[in-house]
């Protein structure tokens, strides 16, 4: 079978190695791109070197920023009593675009997975401890996805943060709101179940 186009072929494969993004979507995204101004191209060429070149890890809590400092650590009218764990900068930013929590955050880097290779020692505590030690928090949330490796990580670090006297909550699991029962696993209506709270 005859390629097409060597460029576009490239342009696919290249595509298609980002997260969530199969072959036929890197076409779509491809074809799309060819209906596009020179200009409009190069503007997402130039944003996407433009964020490799300049997104930093903020000094305080290792999320992303465009300066030493992010903008959240930076801020005077933040909750600094509550501090939220997160595994990654993503889900930061998730968390952050419901606008509820105003507190600070801290982005440990991963999760233990002892069949992967992964400990304690290969996330970002040390600077958490740092962190805890350096300031005064009332409340700590761990807001870790509910799986094997995200429950091991929430264990250790409750372990782990208990002689800085703290109060240590974890984000509530359970039904989805507008999900109904029927459709929902056991495993997630046992979990809705156990962190019931009062009406």
């Amino acid at each position: 079978m005859t390629e097409p186009s060597v460029f576009l072929n490239r342009v696919i494969r290249e595509l298609s190695r980002l997260p969530g993004v199969g072959k036929k979507s890197a076409a779509r995204i491809a074809f799309h791109l060819l209906r596009q101004s020179g200009s409009q191209v190069q503007d997402l060429v130039q944003s996407i070197i433009d964020l490799k070149e300049n997104i930093l890890t903020c000094a305080v809590c290792s999320g992303i920023s465009d300066s030493q400092i992010c903008s959240i650590c930076s801020d005077p009218v933040r909750d600094r009593s509550i501090l939220c764990l997160v595994e990654g900068a993503r889900d930061l930013l998730t968390i952050e675009a419901t606008g509820e929590f105003k507190g600070l955050y801290h982005v440990i880097s991963g999760l233990i997975s002892p069949l992967d290779g992964i400990g304690p020692a290969d996330l970002n505590l040390k600077s958490l401890m740092e962190r805890l030690g350096r300031e005064k928090f009332d409340e700590v949330i761990i807001a870790l996805n509910p799986t094997i490796e995200g429950e091991a990580t929430t264990l250790y670090l409750a372990g782990l943060m208990e002689p800085f006297n703290i109060n240590v909550t974890r984000i509530a699991h359970g039904l989805p709101v507008g999900s109904d029962m029927e459709y929902v696993d056991s495993a997630t209506i046992a979990k809705s179940i156990e962190g019931r709270v009062r009406v």
